[in-house]
């Protein structure tokens, strides 16, 4: 993906439950949101047809971390496209919350966008004139709310990624783990009911990727999120739930997995053990889900 389209930072939402996650496993029912059937997407070049989408069928449940994986080509940006509305199939349904998106027209789709999605973009996608706080706040302007009152819950969600006391920091103040946070913060404002995470990690350290991994891991278990990552790395995408599998425009294995990120070191672990509590709970002392050490100053001089 890679390109904002003018609407896709336009987030809004739906009310969080409790953790539900692939605990799922423990009796609960689950709980369908997304479901794909016979989707296909084919491109046409000259008298060729080319299938970028050719049968794809799966259901992703509520508080799922599901990672789509594949080799360049082999139609994951595609599908997560589809899945976004942000192209429209050529074939099959797609339905998102009891919606098939695929008879919305283009205003539709962005009323869509707006009341069930959230974006986390490879390449942060953070307006340079803004600092972290308006960056987070930018969604809430959509929908109409005040600017103390966006302001407010933008702190929230600083402070639920660890960085509050960045919220000043221009992005170019910031460390390339630091603007991901950011960028997850400006997901989660409005309270998305489904997250699209495409290559989330694709320009950060190896270290700085663990530290942003556990975080989506903690949002979706303890904030029941749904979270769908597009991933060309097998490593990464083994932390997910489950694991789609796509070549050549067809799931070929679907993977269950519930590898937990783990620190490097058991003395700095305090942070893995903490629940990532949403901002409604931060006024009764909840965390503040601080996980990165790679850390600038407020003024944005150097790292430690």
């Amino acid at each position: 993906m890679g390109v904002a389209y003018p609407d896709v930072l336009e987030f809004a939402g739906s009310d969080r439950r409790k953790h539900m996650a692939s605990g799922q496993a423990d009796g609960q029912e689950k709980v369908p949101v997304i479901q794909v059937k016979d989707l296909y997407k084919v491109y046409r070049m000259g008298d060729t047809k080319v299938y970028a989408l050719n049968g794809v069928d799966f259901t992703i449940y509520r508080g799922e971390f599901c990672a789509i994986t594949g080799p360049s080509g082999s139609g994951k940006s595609t599908l997560l496209n589809m899945l976004a509305g942000l192209e429209h199939p050529s074939r099959g349904e797609i339905v998102i919350a009891g919606k098939h998106i695929e008879k919305l027209n283009e205003k539709q789709l962005v009323t869509f966008r707006r009341e069930r999605v959230g974006f986390i973009f490879q390449s942060y996608n953070l307006i340079g004139t803004m600092n972290a706080l308006e960056n987070v706040a930018l969604p809430l302007s959509f929908r109409g709310i005040g600017k103390a009152a966006r302001n407010v819950k933008a702190k929230q969600y600083l402070k639920l990624v660890g960085l509050e006391r960045l919220a000043g920091n221009m992005p170019n103040q910031m460390s390339g783990g630091q603007q991901q946070r950011v960028g997850i913060a400006r997901a989660l404002v409005v309270g998305p009911q489904i997250i699209f995470a495409d290559e989330p990690t694709g320009n950060l350290d190896s270290k700085t990727t663990m530290e942003v991994l556990r975080l989506m891991q903690k949002i979706v278990r303890e904030q029941n999120q749904t979270l769908v990552m597009v991933t060309h790395d097998n490593n990464l995408a083994g932390y997910a739930d489950r694991i789609f599998k796509i070549i050549d425009g067809k799931i070929v294995h679907i993977e269950e997995n519930h590898r937990k990120v783990q620190t490097e070191d058991p003395e700095t672990a305090r942070e893995d053990g903490e629940t990532a509590v949403s901002p409604e709970q931060t006024d009764n002392g909840g965390t503040d889900g601080r996980g990165e050490t790679e850390e600038k100053t407020e003024g944005g001089e150097g790292e430690k």
